[in-house]
C-alpha cells in the first residue's frame, strides 16, 4: 500500500469508526457483529484502495461497504426473514435521513447503549472507548495502567453481557436520560483523552476531544432541562479553546502562562460563557458546574498576571467538598502555590505522593519537583523530576520535564 492511501485510510477510520460501528448496529443488531463488519470493511479497504485508487470520499465508500457487508451478515445467518420488515427502508434508501432516531445522534445512542446500567462503571467507560471513541485495547489498556489482555477480556465481557439480554440502542429521550450521569463521565473521559493522550508521541488527539465536544452540545438537546450538560458543554469550550496554543511550533508543550491568549479560540470561549449561563439557571452546583467555573477563572482571564487565583482556590475548595478525591486536592495544590506561594502547597504534596490514587502518577511528581525548584531545593527538585520522567507515558510531557531538569541542573 502507498504511504498516501495507508495515511487516507488511518485518517479516516480514526473518523469514521463510531458513525460506521453505529450504522451497522441498525442493521445487525449486535455490537461485536457490528465491530467484526467495520473491522473487515478495514481489511477490504486495504486491499481495494491501493489498487483502485483512494475513494474522492473516503467515508461514504466505507459507509457503503459497511452496510452492504452488514445485510449479508444478516442473510448469511438465516435471519433475513425475520429481519426483512425492519430491513426495508434501508435497503430501499441507504441514508443517514432514514437511521434518524428520537435522540439526534447516532453516536449518542451508542454512548447511552455502552453505559447500560448492566455494566459496571470500568466497563462502560472502556466499551465507550472502544466503540465510540475508536481507541485501540491497547490505548484504553494504557489508560488503565492494566495488560492490554485484561482490558480485551473486559470489554468482550461487557459485548456478552449486553447481547445475552438483547440490549439495543436507547430509543428515545427518556432513557438517555436514566444512564446521563454514566453518559456524561464517558463524554469527559473521550474529552481527556484527547485533549491529554495518555501516551504516544503527541500531547492531544484533536479528533477525540472535538468530538466529546460536539456530543457534549448535542447532549445539551436533548437533556437541555439538566444543569450537568450545560456545564459539561461549558467545561469542554473552556478547554478546547485553547487546544491550539498547548504546544509550539516544534510540539513542545506550551504551560499556561507561556500561551499566545491571542490565539485562543474566542467562539469556543463564548459558547462557554453561555453554556456556563443556562447551567446556573438550573437550581444547584454540583461538580461539573464548579468546573466549569474554574474553566472559565482561566479562559476569561486576560493575562496570566490576571488570574483571580484565591477565587480559584475558593472554587477548589466548594469542589473538594462535593468530590474529595486526590486528583482535586492536586489541582488545589497548585493553585495555592500559586496564590500563597510553593511553601504553602509543599506540604499537601508531600502527602498526595503517598496517595495510592496518584502514586503511579508522574503529575504528582512533576508538580512537587516545580515547588521545589521555586524554593530552591535544586536536589530535591532533581529527584522529584527523575521519578516523574519514569513514570509519564506521554512523550511530548516526557521531553518538557527532561528539559526543564537539564535547566535545573544548568543554572546550579
Amino acid at each position: 500500500m502507498s504511504d498516501s492511501a495507508e495515511a487516507a485510510l488511518v485518517a479516516t477510520f480514526r473518523e469514521e469508526w463510531p458513525r460506521l460501528v453505529a450504522a451497522t448496529m441498525w442493521i445487525v443488531s449486535d455490537l461485536q457483529a457490528a465491530e467484526d463488519v467495520v473491522q473487515e470493511t478495514f481489511v477490504a479497504a486495504l486491499d481495494h484502495w491501493p489498487v483502485l485508487g483512494i475513494p474522492e470520499r473516503p467515508g461514504a465508500w466505507l459507509m457503503t461497504a459497511c452496510r452492504n457487508r452488514a445485510r449479508n451478515v444478516v442473510r448469511d445467518t438465516g435471519r433475513a426473514q425475520q429481519k426483512s420488515r425492519a430491513l426495508q427502508p434501508l435497503l430501499a434508501a441507504p441514508s443517514d435521513q432514514d437511521l434518524a432516531p428520537e435522540i439526534p445522534d447516532d453516536r449518542l445512542r451508542l454512548i447511552a447503549m455502552c453505559c447500560h446500567p448492566l455494566l459496571s462503571t470500568d466497563a462502560q467507560v472502556a466499551l465507550t472507548l472502544r466503540m465510540v471513541a475508536g481507541l485501540t485495547t491497547e490505548e484504553i489498556a494504557r489508560g488503565y495502567h492494566v495488560p492490554a489482555t485484561t482490558m480485551a477480556q473486559r470489554i468482550v465481557r461487557a459485548k456478552r453481557t449486553l447481547t445475552a439480554h438483547r440490549i439495543a440502542f436507547a430509543a428515545d429521550e427518556p432513557g438517555m436520560r436514566e444512564r446521563l450521569p454514566a453518559i456524561l463521565d464517558v463524554i469527559y473521559l473521550v474529552f481527556n483523552e484527547g485533549y491529554l493522550s495518555a501516551a504516544g508521541d503527541t500531547l492531544t488527539r484533536g479528533d477525540l476531544s472535538v468530538e466529546a465536544h460536539r456530543l457534549a452540545c448535542v447532549l445539551t438537546e436533548v437533556a437541555g432541562g439538566e444543569q450537568e450538560p450545560w456545564a459539561l458543554r461549558a467545561l469542554l469550550s473552556f478547554q478546547l479553546s485553547r487546544q491550539a496554543t498547548r504546544t509550539g511550533a516544534d510540539g513542545a508543550l506550551l504551560t499556561l502562562d507561556a500561551q499566545d491568549r491571542s490565539r485562543w479560540d474566542r467562539e469556543l470561549i463564548g459558547d462557554g460563557v453561555s453554556a456556563l449561563r443556562r447551567a446556573h439557571r438550573i437550581t444547584g452546583r454540583g461538580p461539573l458546574l464548579v468546573q466549569a467555573e474554574l474553566a472559565a477563572a482561566h479562559a476569561t482571564a486576560a493575562t496570566f498576571a490576571q488570574t483571580d487565583w484565591p477565587a480559584i482556590v475558593a472554587l477548589y475548595d466548594e469542589l473538594i467538598a462535593l468530590q474529595n478525591t486526590a486528583v482535586v486536592a492536586l489541582n488545589r495544590a497548585v493553585a495555592l502555590a500559586m496564590a500563597a506561594g510553593p511553601a504553602a502547597a509543599l506540604p499537601v504534596l508531600d502527602t498526595l505522593v503517598e496517595d495510592p490514587a496518584l502514586r503511579g502518577s508522574h503529575r504528582v511528581w512533576s508538580v512537587r519537583a516545580d515547588l521545589h525548584r521555586r524554593l530552591g531545593d535544586t536536589a530535591a527538585a532533581r529527584a522529584d523530576y527523575d521519578h516523574a520522567i519514569d513514570l509519564v507515558g506521554n512523550d511530548v510531557e516526557r521531553r518538557y520535564l527532561a528539559d526543564a531538569r537539564r535547566r535545573l541542573s544548568a543554572a546550579n
